[in-house]
């Protein structure tokens, strides 16, 4: 059976208390084949993407005793960890949608500063995009009929419905404008432009995005995320490890976790996503304010789930997300650059995209996004990132500050 890590044989200290809690920094991300990989299985991408994120922290594989991992079989953490040739000490399979990976990160930053884990793996990988061309699987159009879903699966209530059903109620409070929304999906494509392993890098005007099939009403095919296939990893690691790393270090700062509802009848506001809350924890223990990030990467769906996503961290007032966008902000050299890879409406999103959020932040904190770097306007690199995930139809939201130095 193959494995992630083939080498040496698994050993490390057994972690213990600390008298202070350990600074935790991520030391190592990176990306398996994406887009177009028919020939791979979820697997083989999660060790291709665990090899790689080990190799960009330069650490051997010996100090991992944590792992991660969510989406794959029946027991994620346990038959990824078999596979990967790892016994670890301490897992998490939280599984909350595409917030997994912002929580699941949170939850190791405190197990390392903790002292109940020295180095974290979080990894995941997908052939979603794969299996339906081969018709392994087929799209589904629920998550299920049992327990409180039952009572919106027989309304044909589909994932993507609730999102266009959000949208429209947010249209309807503020005014805001399928221009605007569209200006979302125009914006992912022009950064994705210089992303090498973006799916999409041609551009779009907001007139296609209007123009395009309509998928649930307001959104046409261009609203909504691609499907890929692909994979990534993060290495987390208490702040011991930090000098024995090939690359610079991206600290965790602080982080944030909510879930709100599963039924649409018991979410309060369809305006507000549950980000409000995990944005406003994460911020208020990294000691800083939406003013001070300068980049963002947020989970997107769908077009709306970066407007209102933006307006619940705090980086504009609730109901001026449309105006927020409509000015390209989120481009790459402006006010808030955001999803600077392209995001999951042009890049890749193979399921759960929270990990690759992760990715992307530390990136380009390190300053090595390649031609799609982010510079602030005096030139140096920025100093702050923001990551903030959205699973389920905004039932749950994980949010992480990341910082460098």
């Amino acid at each position: 059976m193959p494995t992630a890590v083939p080498s040496t044989t698994f050993r490390t200290a057994a972690p213990t208390a600390p008298t202070a809690p350990r600074k935790v920094a991520v030391v190592g991300v990176a990306l398996s084949d994406c887009g177009r990989v028919d020939e791979a299985t979820p697997q083989a991408l999660h060790a291709q993407a665990a090899r790689r994120a080990l190799a960009d922290s330069g650490l051997g594989r010996d100090v991992i005793d944590g792992i991660a991992s969510a989406g794959l079989g029946t027991l994620a953490p346990v038959e990824v960890a078999e596979y990967l040739g790892l016994k670890p000490r301490w897992v998490d399979s939280t599984s909350v949608g595409g917030a997994t990976w912002e929580v699941m990160a949170a939850h190791a930053a405190d197990a390392i500063a903790a002292g109940r884990a020295n180095a974290v793996l979080l990894v995941y990988g997908s052939t979603a995009r794969a299996d339906i061309k081969a018709r392994r699987r087929t799209s589904n159009l629920s998550f299920g009929a049992r327990g409180p879903l039952q009572f919106e699966v027989p309304y044909g209530h589909s994932l993507i419905a609730k999102y266009a059903m959000a949208a429209r109620r947010h249209m309807h409070e503020y005014g805001t404008t399928l221009e605007q929304l569209a200006s979302v999906a125009v914006q992912a494509r022009a950064n994705a432009a210089t992303n090498p392993d973006a799916m999409f890098r041609d551009p779009i005007t907001v007139d296609e995005v209007l123009g395009g099939p309509m998928i649930a009403d307001p959104f046409t095919k261009l609203h909504c995320c691609i499907r890929s296939d692909g994979g990534c990893a993060v290495l987390l690691a208490a702040e011991e490890y930090v000098q024995d790393c090939a690359a610079a270090p991206v600290w965790v700062l602080g982080a944030g976790e909510h879930v709100s509802h599963t039924t649409m009848s018991e979410w309060d506001d369809f305006t507000v996503s549950p980000a409000a809350v995990s944005g406003r924890l994460a911020f208020e223990r990294a000691g800083v304010r939406p003013a001070d990030i300068d980049i963002a990467e947020i989970y997107d769906a769908f077009t709306y789930m970066t407007l209102v996503t933006l307006e619940d961290l705090g980086f504009c007032a609730k109901g001026e997300g449309g105006s927020f966008v409509e000015k390209g902000r989120l481009l790459r050299d402006g006010e808030l650059p955001t999803n600077t890879d392209g995001g999951g409406l042009s890049a890749q999103h193979p399921g759960m995209r929270g990990l690759f959020l992760l990715v992307e932040a530390v990136r380009q904190l390190r300053g090595a996004a390649g031609d799609g770097q982010v510079r602030r306007p005096d030139g140096t690199l920025p100093e702050l990132a923001v990551a903030s995930g959205t699973g389920g139809w905004f039932c749950s939201s994980g949010t992480v500050v990341l910082g460098r130095g």
